[in-house]
């Protein structure tokens, strides 16, 4: 897919030039932000669905608690 975007010319000599620094071409660099933009809308909605079954859960505890000492112990 091919995309369009209209900036100011001297946006795109700045983000042309910083791309170069990095390696990589300016579309490349797009493409990259792009992509790590989508995952992490992706990871935040991942973590909403956890959150929301988790305090949906039934799990009992029983009086357990986080114990940093024995959890060091285990590994």
């Amino acid at each position: 897919m091919n995309i369009t975007l209209a900036i100011d010319e001297k946006l795109a000599e700045r983000a042309r030039a910083a791309a170069k620094r990095m390696g990589k071409s300016l579309n490349q660099a797009v493409r990259d932000h792009l992509e790590q933009l989508a995952g992490a809308s992706q990871r935040e909605a991942d973590h909403a669905a956890f959150e929301k079954r988790a305090l949906a859960g039934k799990a009992k505890l029983r009086g357990w608690k986080f114990d940093r000492e024995e959890a060091n112990r285990r590994a």
